[in-house]
């Protein structure tokens, strides 16, 4: 793991949340995409060392829907930046962690994720996030 590359917070609608982040807590967006494969609409805001990427359900089929339903709005998962992702993930499988993708998919801004299942993480849902710009490097 070379950095914690972003922290997760899922939201009902980035429209209500959004102005809390760029106006009281003064985050600069860097932008806003929608993730058709998870159903999610993102919004990457700089928190300095890291981003906060603000997770919005796109219907009733995405994981942050069904998160949402069960917990509320919060910290949905902390993202690891990784250089060779599947390297990691055949790693973490042969010593035993459970994990939620076995492969990478395409994320937001292009990246390859993939998550570890919270119940070999101590309850924190954790993602592998390698940059494409990165992994060409």
């Amino acid at each position: 793991m070379k950095k914690v590359d972003h922290i997760g917070v899922a939201v009902n609608s980035l429209d209500e949340a959004l102005p809390y982040y760029t106006e009281t807590l003064g985050l600069p967006l860097l932008g806003i995409e929608e993730v058709e494969s998870e159903q999610v609409k993102v919004a990457f805001l700089d928190a300095g060392n890291l981003k906060i990427e603000l997770l919005e359900p796109m219907s009733e089929k995405s994981a942050i829907h069904t998160f949402l339903e069960k917990k509320g709005p919060g910290m949905h998962h902390i993202a690891f930046g990784v250089e060779s992702i599947q390297t990691r993930l055949d790693d973490l499988k042969e010593n035993g962690v459970r994990l939620l993708h076995e492969q990478p998919k395409t994320g937001a801004g292009g990246a390859l994720v993939a998550f570890i299942h919270p119940k070999s993480s101590h309850g924190v849902l954790y993602e592998l996030c390698e940059k494409q710009s990165e992994a060409k490097a």
